[in-house]
C-alpha cells in the first residue's frame, strides 16, 4: 500500500472530509452515505446521513457490513472481521490529485460495486483499493458498502424490509451525482460497475428507471445473470422460515423483535438457514437476493434489455473462463459425476438459457474429449450461470446497431495445484493492480512481468471505456464490439485456456 503523505479536503453535502495524498492520487476513505441503519433503522431503507460538524478523517476504510466468512476463501484467502452494523454504510474515493486543482477538467467516474454472493464483502477491503486504477486511467473510482445477508435482503415489506441492498446501491449512486464534483468527478459521466453480485446489481441498476438516468456505461463482470430474482412468494417463504429460527412469531410485531436483536443473532440464523437449504452443485443462489417487483428490482434484467432498458447505455461485460471451479473443483459428489447424474442436474440449474442441456454437453464432449463428466458439467454450469447472460446482451445490441464489448479472462495461476484455472474472481487483483492483497490466493499463484503487464492491459481497457465508451487506445489491444451473426467476437486477456 501507498504510505500517506499529506491530506487533502473536500465539502460534501454531510460536511467536509479529509482524505489522504497517496502518491498522484488522493483517497478519501470510510465517508458516510446514509445513516448508520442501527435501532428503528435497521430493516429500514437508507436515510440521508444527519451530517458532522468540524472535518471527517477520512484516512482509513469504515466497517463492514455485518457478514459471515465468505464460502470463497479458500479461493481468494481469508479476511479478518472488520464488520459493525453502526456505520456501515460507507464508501470510498479515489481521485487523481490533479483532478482537485482550481479549474481541472473533472474526470470520469467508476462506481464500482463488490461481489460475495450478496452475503459478503467490503468496498472498503484492500483487495478493491481503487488508488493505481485510478492513477493509470486518469479517472476517479468509488467502492461502496451496501446491507447483505439478512440485513439488506429479508423480504419483509410489512417493517420496510425489501430489497434494502439494492437500496442502498440507489443511495451511493445519488450520493456520487450530488457530490463527486467536489472530489474532481464528473457527475454527468458515471460508469457503474461490479463483479458477481455486484454486476448483477450493475444491471439492477442499469434497467430500473429509478436510477439508471444516472448511469452513461456499465461494466458487468462475471455476472450471475442466469439466476432469475426471487419471486415473492418464494421470499415470503423464506422470511417465515427464517423468522421460525429466530423464535420471532410474524403475526406478534416481528420488527420490533428483528431489531431488537444482536447483528450476530441474525447473521447466525442466516447461517443455519443456508444450511437447511438443499443446494444442488452449480445452485450458487444464498438464502435471499434481490426479490422481483421490489425497490431497485422492478423486472427481469431480460425483460428490461429487451424493452431498450440499455439502449442508451455503453456496455462491457465479459467473464473468466474456468468460473464455477471456484465452487465446484473441492465438491466431492461433482468430482465423482457419472455422465448421466450431470446431465439430470444441468437441466435443473436455473436460467436455462441457451441450448438444451443434452446438445450443450454433446457439444462440450466434442470439443474436449478427454474431459470428465465433472469437469464438463463445471464448465456447462459456469456458461450457465455466469457467461450465456452476457452473450445475450451483446447479441441484442448488435442486432439493434449497438455496440457491445466482450471480454474472457483466461489467465490460470501457476502453479494451479488446486486446478482452478482462470476460476471466479480471478481478474479482480488484475483491475485493481493489487496483488500484494492476495498473498495467500489459491486464484493468484505466483506473480510475474507477464502478469503485471496483462494487469495494465486489462484494468487500462477497462478505464478507457470508462472514459470514452470504448476500450481502446494508446498502447490497447484492438478490441472490437460484438457483432450481428452466431460468432461473438470476444477479447481474450491471458494465454488461451488449456
Amino acid at each position: 500500500m501507498m504510505t500517506e503523505s499529506r491530506r487533502s479536503v473536500v465539502a460534501t453535502g454531510s460536511g467536509r472530509v479529509r482524505g489522504v495524498v497517496e502518491g498522484p492520487v488522493v483517497a478519501f476513505r470510510g465517508v458516510p452515505y446514509a445513516a448508520s441503519p442501527v435501532g428503528g433503522l435497521r430493516f429500514a431503507p437508507p436515510r440521508g446521513h444527519p451530517g458532522w460538524s468540524g472535518v471527517w478523517d477520512a484516512a482509513r476504510s469504515g466497517p463492514a457490513v455485518p457478514q459471515a466468512h465468505s464460502r470463497l476463501e479458500g479461493v481468494m484467502g481469508p479476511r479478518g472481521p472488520d464488520w459493525d452494523e453502526d456505520g456501515c454504510l460507507n464508501l470510498n474515493v479515489w481521485t487523481p490529485a490533479a483532478a482537485l486543482a482550481e479549474g481541472a477538467v473533472a474526470r470520469p467516474v467508476l462506481v464500482w460495486f463488490h461481489g460475495g454472493g450478496w452475503s459478503s464483502g467490503s468496498g472498503g477491503w484492500d483487495w478493491y483499493d481503487g488508488a493505481r486504477l485510478a492513477a493509470l486511467g486518469d479517472i476517479t473510482v468509488v467502492t461502496a458498502n451496501y446491507r447483505i445477508g439478512p440485513l439488506g435482503f429479508l423480504h419483509l415489506p410489512a417493517i420496510g424490509a425489501g430489497n434494502l441492498g439494492p437500496q442502498d446501491q440507489g443511495a451511493v449512486l445519488r450520493w456520487v451525482a450530488e457530490n463527486i464534483a467536489a472530489f474532481g468527478g464528473d457527475p454527468a459521466l458515471i460508469t457503474v460497475g461490479g463483479q458477481s453480485a455486484g454486476a448483477y446489481s450493475t444491471m439492477s441498476l442499469a434497467t430500473d428507471p429509478a436510477t439508471s438516468g444516472m448511469i452513461r456505461r456499465i461494466i458487468v463482470q462475471s455476472g450471475p445473470l442466469g439466476l432469475p430474482p426471487q419471486e415473492p412468494a418464494d421470499a415470503t417463504t423464506t422470511t417465515t422460515a427464517y423468522l421460525h429460527l429466530l423464535g420471532i412469531d410474524p403475526a406478534d410485531d416481528p420488527g420490533r423483535a428483528l431489531r431488537a436483536l444482536p447483528w450476530q443473532r441474525l447473521q447466525d440464523a442466516y447461517g443455519q438457514l443456508d444450511d437447511g437449504l438443499d443446494h444442488k452443485p452449480g445452485d450458487i443462489a444464498p438464502p435471499m437476493w434481490s426479490v422481483l417487483g421490489g425497490p431497485g428490482q422492478p423486472r427481469a434484467w431480460q425483460e428490461a434489455v429487451a424493452e431498450g432498458a440499455l439502449d442508451d447505455t455503453d456496455v462491457l461485460i465479459g467473464s473468466v473462463s474456468d468460473e464455477m471451479t471456484a465452487f465446484l473443483e473441492a465438491d466431492a459428489r461433482v468430482q465423482s459425476f457419472t455422465r448421466d447424474e450431470a446431465l439430470t442436474l444441468l437441466g435443473a440449474l436455473p436460467g436455462r438459457l441457451g441450448t438444451d442441456a443434452p446438445l450443450a454437453y454433446e457439444r462440450y464432449e466434442a470439443q474436449h474429449p478427454d474431459a470428465t463428466p465433472s469437469r464438463l458439467y463445471t464448465e456447462l454450469a459456469g456458461d450457465r450461470v455466469f457467461g450465456d447472460g452476457g452473450l445475450q446482451v451483446a447479441a441484442h445490441r448488435a442486432d439493434r446497431g449497438l455496440p457491445a464489448y466482450v471480454y474472457r479472462f483466461t489467465r490460470r495461476p501457476e502453479p494451479d495445484e488446486h486446478r482452478l484455472g482462470a476460476t471466479h474472481c480471478a481478474e479482480l487483483p488484475f483491475l485493481f493492480g493489487t496483488f500484494d492483497t492476495f498473498p495467500d490466493a489459491p486464484m493468484l499463484g505466483t506473480v510475474n512481468g507477464h502478469d503485471h503487464d496483462l494487469a495494465r492491459s486489462f484494468a487500462g481497457a477497462l478505464a478507457a471505456f470508462v472514459t470514452t465508451g470504448s476500450p481502446n487506445g494508446d498502447g490497447l489491444a484492438d478490441w472490437h464490439p460484438d457483432g450481428p451473426g452466431p460468432d461473438p467476437y470476444v477479447m481474450r486477456f491471458g494465454p488461451e485456456p488449456v
